[in-house]
């Protein structure tokens, strides 16, 4: 002989809240699934995008070598944080046999006279490398990770909210019921409430 649980149509001692803060885990996982799905989508696009333009940039650039005709000096980076570069001025020609001469980034012991390769741009002066598979991949995943991480936290964010939302309105609930129950559970009279009420 089978008998129902009383549980076949649900936990009896299970609350809206509880629903609802099951709910809002699932919500949240799927929020880092669409986290992930996002990034993957933004770091694919950025791979596209900049090997694209890599390639673009690499039919204007030229490597030649170039003679160093000075010695080498120390010039501060780019940005507050970087170390000094090394340079040198150096002489070489373009494609069309032209000569220039320009302050150059040379490796640290270079001397007077010595050959480095350089890049160059199709008017001859002196450019940066074209980027590589290296700096695009890591410029990708730089991107994809931050889409990702920006998805997830403000899923991360919005769902924190609603389950303080949940918790606040599941403590007054629990409180106006306690009232209700307290002074039967406890033998303590309501006010208004003789000893032989019920």
């Amino acid at each position: 002989m089978h008998h129902r649980s009383p549980a076949a149509g649900g936990n009896p001692l299970r609350r809206d809240a509880d629903r609802t803060r099951t709910r809002l885990r699932a919500a949240f996982a799927l929020a880092c699934l669409l986290a992930v799905v996002c990034g993957v989508a933004v770091g694919r696009t950025a791979w596209t995008d900049a090997g694209r333009d890599a390639a673009e940039i690499a039919r204007h650039r030229h490597s030649v070598a170039a003679v160093t005709v000075g010695e080498t000096t120390h010039r501060a980076g780019d940005g507050p944080s970087t170390r000094p570069v090394t340079v040198a001025r150096a002489t070489w020609r373009d494609h069309e046999n032209r000569v220039h001469t320009e302050t150059v980034p040379v490796p640290v012991v270079t001397r007077s006279g010595d050959t480095v390769r350089l890049w160059v741009d199709d008017a001859g002066q002196a450019a940066s490398a074209p980027p590589g598979t290296p700096d695009i991949a890591l410029n990708a995943i730089g991107l994809g990770t931050g889409a990702a991480g920006a998805v997830a936290l403000a899923a991360g964010v919005a769902l924190y909210a609603r389950q303080r939302i949940v918790d606040a309105r599941s403590a007054r609930a629990w409180e106006r019921e306690w009232e209700s129950v307290e002074p039967r559970w406890s033998g303590r009279l309501r006010p208004g409430q003789g000893a032989g009420d019920d």
